[in-house]
Formats: C-alpha cells, sequence, structure tokens
C-alpha cells in the first residue's frame, strides 16, 4: 500500500514540536527560566494584562499550578499582577522590563531554532506549510473563541 505520509501526520507534527522544545529549551536555559516559566512569560509579553484564568486555559495547567507559577514568576522580578478596574477579584498579569528584555532573547532565540529546523526548505515549501498549518488551525479551533483561533496561528514558542 502506497501512503502520502497522511497516517504520519499527528506523529509528525508532535515531534517537530518536541524536537524544537528541546532545542529551545537548550538555548535559554542560561535565562535561569524553567519551560513553563518561560511559557508564560511568552504569554504574557504577547497579552499584555492577560488573566490567570486564561493563562491556565492557554498554557493547558491547572488554575492552582499557574498561580505558583505567577507567585514564583513576580518573586523573581519578572512580572506583576495588578487588579482589574471593573472586578478587583480579577488579577491581571504584566510583564516588567526584565521579563519584556528576555522576550526580545527569547524571540532571537526561537527564531535561530527555526530556521535550524527549516534548512532545507525552500521559500515556496515553507509559505505553503504556514498556510497549511494555519488552515488546519481554524478547521480544528470551531469550537473556540475566535479571538483564540488566530493567536494559536501565531506560532507557540514566541
Amino acid at each position: 500500500m502506497v501512503s502520502d505520509g497522511l497516517d504520519r501526520l499527528g506523529f509528525l507534527i508532535h515531534d517537530v514540536q518536541r524536537l524544537m522544545r528541546k532545542r529551545f529549551e537548550a538555548r535559554a536555559s542560561g535565562l535561569g527560566l524553567s519551560s513553563a516559566q518561560w511559557r508564560l512569560l511568552v504569554r504574557v509579553a504577547k497579552e499584555e494584562g492577560i488573566t490567570q484564568a486564561r493563562l491556565a486555559d492557554l498554557l493547558e495547567i491547572e488554575p492552582i499550578s499557574v498561580s505558583r507559577l505567577v507567585d514564583r514568576m513576580e518573586e523573581g522580578g519578572w512580572i506583576e499582577r495588578r487588579s482589574d478596574a471593573a472586578d478587583r477579584r480579577v488579577r491581571m498579569i504584566f510583564p516588567t522590563p526584565k521579563a519584556s528584555e528576555a522576550y526580545a532573547k527569547i524571540k532571537s532565540m526561537a527564531g535561530e531554532v527555526y530556521e535550524e529546523s527549516l534548512s532545507g526548505v525552500s521559500p515556496e515549501a515553507r509559505r505553503v506549510l504556514i498556510t497549511a498549518l494555519e488552515a488546519m488551525v481554524q478547521n480544528l479551533a470551531d469550537d473556540e473563541p475566535s479571538s483564540d483561533k488566530n493567536k494559536s496561528a501565531e506560532g507557540a514558542a514566541a
């Protein structure tokens, strides 16, 4: 039976994501952040004023775990919590200047990893790949709020 590789699609996507994350984590280890911390930092940098509940959804971890992670990052001077003006029970998360500086480094490292992973892939094939992945996100995100569809297609690492 001849296969076009479709039967391996999920495994390939998972493997690429895992290998890119490992490569990135090796480079980012010098920043003194754990994998969970840099993932949170990227989300906070992209969505200043994000709530802890939204962070838990995006990072796919329990709210109590996000709370502990935010506590540690706040103690380290990476982020700050502020009360929402409309609802004081809601805590919004903002990056500090320290986090903004680290985010710039993280974006640069992520770009290097992306370039390594796409070595030997033509510009046209890269465009096709991105277009196809964006279409897959749109096709599968029908039950998510519309803002989530576009944000998830922007890139996971940075």
